[in-house]
């Protein structure tokens, strides 16, 4: 194998260890964080469902986290580039995560920043009317009547995306300082901000307890309940952007002597707070729109697209000053899906710069054309469908995978013990404190060894148990084949034969 060590073009730099932390915190809070998480706690404990969160947090979330970040800072590397320094049979690894996330996760993700971004706009007149639900799935996305049927192009959520996509060239295309720090140094205390006077503004309202009550009342008889484990280290490991190669490529911006545990520890625990207090507000407003229906809670509370399109519209149409309030709350999600969108395209271009050494505005420029054009497919009157689908294969199967390989590559083959001594070089003197951080690294390590794979590995059996029990959703087999199945294969296979691809260094350029 060629040297790769030295491989062009030299790496950027974050200008500010702030910067680096907005962007990463940026990546980890998406939309997710906001319509997921509430539902996911709600349905599996509530309070109580802290307890496995908390536990997946400590035992997952931060060493997957802390091993990334480790990673891509010793290696000076995208996620490719750094396994391939491991050994290069192990290069694939990095290839699989940035592909599919790139062409399968970015392509729909963008779509749903647009349904967004429409209502976003939609927000000023309330033009969901008074049946949010009908406008959302028949008058907006004009929903067909299976995955096959495509029927056409839905005009209006492809101008969206485009404009979504066109924000995502603009900022990317300025490079990592000049672009992506200065977009999140502005996206993300605004996105915070409004975070806060929006659960300020509904815990305020009539009902808003009932619904927090909800939102948090422990079910201590659902811990025993290894599908509420198995969802605790799930809903940690997506949130946390693990396996995308996203942190890795980040990381790789640090400059030399940044503590890499206090930045792990730091961006694991602001995410976390961040979903938990979005929570309280989500489950406020539910509780108002209960209150004013005269409903019990359970019949208002949904998750995902479901939260987003159809209830909060129905909130927002009974709150007094609503218009305000709706175009806060989309201009929210907005902010959320773009701070992580670019993080997609910056991992997938780090790797192709440490490749092939391309330059990275041709190279910005040509994912995110050839991004677009994809993202169509998601824009027909099907595109409801297919997006469900490669949600569903990509996350419960591609990232959790990623996050094995990554687990075993580095903590058997690899040997934690260099990364550990690499941390350790970087974190702040203190002799009275050697022996704390030697065992929080020592825990570290075994977390990474065993509990980790361990974990998600009972996650995938799991997900395959209730797949084989009946098809997802109902969907037809050939659907789930060709879009489930298939969109893991083919990124699978195109990631074995791009780590086959030589690499072109500094040497050989010169």
């Amino acid at each position: 194998m060629p040297d790769i060590s030295q491989s062009i073009p030299p790496r950027p730099q974050w200008r500010t260890g702030i910067g680096f932390l907005l962007a990463a915190i940026g990546s980890a809070v998406g939309l997710g964080n906001i319509w997921r998480f509430p539902y996911i706690a709600y349905k599996n404990g509530g309070g109580a469902f802290l307890i496995p969160y908390l536990t997946a947090l400590i035992t997952a979330g931060i060493p997957i986290l802390l091993l990334e970040f480790a990673l891509g800072h010793q290696k000076k590397a995208s996620a490719p580039k750094a396994f391939a320094l491991i050994h290069e049979r192990w290069e694939w690894i990095g290839w699989w995560s940035v592909i599919f996330i790139m062409f399968g996760i970015m392509a729909y993700y963008t779509v749903v920043i647009g349904w967004c971004f429409n209502y976003l706009c939609f927000s000023f007149t309330q033009a969901w009317g008074s049946d949010p639900n009908t406008y959302f799935f028949k008058e907006f996305l004009h929903t067909s009547s299976g995955v096959w049927d495509l029927q056409g192009l839905n005009l209006r959520v492809l101008g969206a995306v485009a404009l979504i996509w066109a924000v995502n060239w603009a900022i990317t295309w300025k490079g990592l300082e000049n672009g992506i720090e200065r977009a999140v140094k502005f996206m993300m205390p605004v996105l915070f901000g409004i975070t806060v006077i929006i659960v300020v503004w509904s815990v305020f309202l009539e009902g808003a307890a009932d619904g927090i009550r909800l939102y948090l009342t422990p079910d201590f008889s659902k811990i025993a309940n290894v599908d509420v484990w198995v969802a605790a280290y799930g809903q940690i490991f997506f949130t946390l952007s693990l396996g995308f190669g996203i942190m890795i490529a980040y990381a790789s911006y640090l400059p030399q002597d940044a503590n890499i545990l206090k930045n792990s520890v730091i961006v694991a625990a602001t995410n976390s707070f961040y979903e938990i207090f979005a929570g309280f507000g989500v489950f406020a407003v539910l509780g108002y729109m209960a209150f004013k229906q005269s409903l019990p809670i359970q019949e208002t509370v949904t998750s995902g697209i479901g939260l987003a399109f159809v209830a909060y519209p129905k909130a927002i149409s009974m709150l007094p000053f609503g218009t305000v309030f709706g175009v806060l709350f989309f201009f929210l999600l907005c902010i959320a899906g773009i701070s992580s969108s670019i993080s997609i395209i910056e991992a997938f271009t780090a790797a192709l710069s440490d490749k092939f050494g391309l330059k990275r505005r041709q190279m910005v420029s040509l994912l995110c054309a050839f991004g677009f054009a994809e993202s169509i497919l998601f824009t027909t009157d099907a595109g409801l469908y297919w997006l469900d689908i490669v949600d569903h294969f990509i996350n419960h199967y591609g990232l959790i995978s990623v996050g094995i390989f990554e687990a075993l590559v580095v903590g058997w083959l690899f040997k934690t013990e260099t990364l550990k001594m690499h941390i350790m070089e970087r974190m702040t003197p203190a002799k009275n404190k050697t022996v704390l951080r030697r065992a929080i690294l020592n825990i570290w390590v075994f977390c990474i060894r065993c509990i980790t794979p361990a974990a998600l590995g009972i996650a995938i059996i799991n997900s395959l148990i209730t797949e084989f029990s009946a098809p997802y959703e109902g969907y037809p087999v050939s659907g789930i084949i060709v879009l489930g199945v298939g969109w893991l294969l083919v990124t699978h296979i195109a990631a074995m034969g791009v780590s086959r691809l030589p690499w072109k260094n500094r040497q050989e350029q010169e």
